[in-house]
């Protein structure tokens, strides 16, 4: 084993741990708002780590590309994704206001 094959399993298997727990997570709490919270860990860090992960044991390559991209992807539309689906949630319920965009 090189040392790029052993950096690249801790670093993704540092994601899926990340993923795993805040699945586990996710199953505690009943209300969606609470939810959401799990989220976060797994579009934030999760998913990078993956990702690197996957592309530290590949190499650079055009494939690798494409899973780098995928990863920012994911990571920046992942937060925006949580905040939009709890301020439905929270419309829905009559926790806040909707407010019409002017």
């Amino acid at each position: 084993m090189t040392a790029q094959t052993v950096t690249g399993a801790v670093l993704a298997g540092a994601g899926v741990l990340v993923c795993v727990v805040a699945s586990v997570g996710a199953l505690v709490p009943r209300d969606i708002l609470d939810r959401l919270h799990f989220l976060t860990p797994v579009t934030s860090v999760g998913v990078p780590l993956v990702g690197v992960g996957v592309a530290v044991d590949t190499g650079w390559h055009l494939t690798t590309a494409e899973v780098l991209f995928t990863v920012a992807v994911v990571a920046l539309t992942g937060p925006v994704l949580a905040a939009a689906t709890g301020r439905d949630a929270a419309e829905q319920r009559g926790l806040i206001r909707a407010e019409s965009p002017e």
